[in-house]
């Protein structure tokens, strides 16, 4: 049974279509990537997973328990075991990199801070951050702060760690300090669904890869199948353009 199932998934802003019958199934520690052109549905995936953007049909299951997006209960569980990190830090700059850390585990979920606490010592430590407890996100860099955003939805504990773009808001030179803490996570073994342009980066991260367009999942593979042998125009057109470069 796969830890995540998508099946005939649709949402829509108004009238636009935004996905249309995406099909997706995600197995435990796999690392699924989505690419695609800007527009194509990736990050809104993501978004309706979380019950961010509420589906219009369609069914989203984890370990065969569906997921009920009109529910608060329902909305409540799957977000205990999924978390999301934006390509914005959305940090709270009144508050030091531990109890941004802490702050969810404790007040949310209502666990015992010393017990969060030890907890998100060892994850900072993991993302390269042991040394920046007591900083603000003003005192840190855009990579420094992306990576205290990673430990934060670490801290949650999430059996499925969605990435938007986690890259998209950063100098170039600080890129490869996040795609090197997600590279970590992934020889952790902890399942995750990424929407990345760092192609180099999918390719070498990744289980499988799905390219989207137009709200539609155009072709499923390996790295090597999706960016070496394509089956599909869309893909070999999309893959062609990006690897010219």
């Amino acid at each position: 049974m796969p830890l995540l199932e998508v099946k005939n998934l649709s949402a829509a802003y108004g009238n636009y279509k935004v996905l249309e019958n995406v099909n997706l199934s995600v197995e435990k520690g796999e690392i699924v990537s989505l690419i695609g052109s800007s527009g194509s549905g990736k990050s809104t995936l993501l978004r309706v997973l979380m019950g961010l953007l509420k589906p219009s049909s369609g069914n989203v299951a984890i370990e065969g328990m569906a997921v009920n997006y009109g529910s608060r209960s329902s909305l409540k569980a799957i977000r205990d075991r999924m978390a999301i990190v934006f390509q914005q830090y959305n940090l709270f700059q009144n508050m030091d990199v531990l109890r941004n850390v802490t702050i969810a585990p404790v007040e949310i979920k209502k666990r015992a801070k010393t017990d969060v606490d030890r907890e998100a010592r060892a994850i900072l430590d993991r993302v390269g951050l042991s040394a920046k407890l007591k900083s603000y996100p003003d005192q840190l860099s855009g990579g420094q702060q992306q990576r205290v955003a990673i430990a934060r939805a670490l801290a949650l504990k999430p059996e499925i760690l969605l990435l938007d773009e986690v890259t998209a808001a950063l100098d170039p030179e600080l890129v490869n300090e996040v795609l090197d803490t997600v590279s970590q996570l992934a020889n952790e073994g902890i399942t995750m669904l990424i929407v990345s342009h760092e192609m180099g980066f999918v390719r070498k991260v990744s289980s499988r890869v799905v390219m989207m367009d137009k709200g539609q999942i155009v072709e499923v593979g390996t790295p090597s199948e999706i960016f070496e042998h394509p089956k599909e125009a869309r893909t070999a057109e999309f893959v062609s353009k990006i690897l010219r470069h």
